[in-house]
């Protein structure tokens, strides 16, 4: 978020579709903004875009609130509960800095324990075979070898646009999480697949959707040339669970960064690997693979060492 501005108490607080389009605007990274206003235009599909902001107060609305988010996202994952929570929360603490609402509408509401899971990282083997297997589109192929290459979140290279690449050198602008601008790198794998997949252009989403955008979208989520779409994370997501029986992107990220580690990078080069700034975000990402361990302990086998 950008600086927050206070409006005065005087002033009569919005109708809800002002209210979020506000909020919205003040949302510095389009990653995180477009992510925000799954949640917030969903609440304002429910409980009206005419309805001032000021109708989600009182207990009647915080329990209308809890029903319609259960119903809405309860049986999904936590990760996802907790990221369409989090966007609300966002927004109400903004109205609330504004002075247009005083109450918690979400206080009925929390967040879903996250288990901790130690296998999410992908054997070597697993990620060759996923790479190199025939029949996959080359949009697909490309994405996931860029995101597997640089170990960038999905969010960062879908909202990549062709401008922020270099091809030569072999790597692109990103934002990443928090607003921050960084630089990814990849290999040989990307780096010839890459032209291929831009066929020339220069300009607007390096990865768009099949067909031309069917809907009003901001200018910059539009190849010009074709009128195709950016392509959403929702969307590659889909066809990248489809392909693998329930793999997820994020895992492509998790096993570049895991592999790397058993690699022997060191601390500084994992940071500037994943754009993390905190060596404690790494943890979960340098505990080896079962791969790694087992040629560990074949090495340390005294009877292998015999043969």
């Amino acid at each position: 978020m950008g600086v927050v501005h206070r409006i005065g108490a005087e002033r009569q607080a919005p109708v809800l579709k002002d209210a979020v389009e506000g909020f919205l605007a003040g949302v510095s990274n389009p990653n995180t903004a477009r992510s925000y206003a799954t949640a917030l235009r969903a609440l304002v599909e429910r409980f009206g875009p005419s309805r001032p902001v000021t109708a989600l107060e009182g207990e009647v609305a915080a329990d209308r609130v809890a029903a319609w988010f259960i119903e809405r996202w309860g049986a999904r994952s936590a990760a996802t509960v907790n990221a369409r929570l989090n966007a609300l929360a966002s927004a109400v603490g903004w109205w609330r800095d504004q002075g247009w609402i005083t109450e918690d509408p979400l206080r009925r509401l929390k967040r879903c324990p996250v288990e901790p899971d130690r296998t999410r990282s992908l054997d070597r083997g697993e990620v060759a075979e996923l790479l190199g297997r025939e029949g996959i589109a080359l949009r697909e192929r490309t994405l996931w070898r860029l995101l597997y290459e640089s170990a960038a979140r999905a969010s960062e290279v879908l909202g990549l646009d062709v401008e922020e690449l270099d091809l030569r050198n072999r790597r692109a602008r990103v934002r990443r999480k928090g607003g921050a601008v960084d630089v990814i790198v990849w290999r040989t794998g990307t780096a010839r697949l890459l032209p291929r997949l831009l066929g020339g252009r220069r300009a607007g989403p390096v990865f768009t959707t099949d067909r031309r955008a069917r809907v009003e979208l901001p200018p910059g989520d539009i190849d010009a040339g074709s009128g195709k779409a950016r392509l959403s994370y929702r969307r590659a997501a889909e066809l990248f669970e489809a392909a693998t029986g329930g793999w997820t992107l994020h895992q492509l990220r998790h096993s570049a960064l895991t592999h790397a580690a058993e690699d022997g990078a060191n601390t500084s080069t994992l940071l500037a690997f994943s754009g993390h700034t905190s060596v404690a975000s790494l943890a979960r990402y340098a505990r080896v693979s079962g791969e790694a361990l087992a040629r560990w302990q074949a090495r340390r086998d005294p009877a292998a060492r015999k043969r």
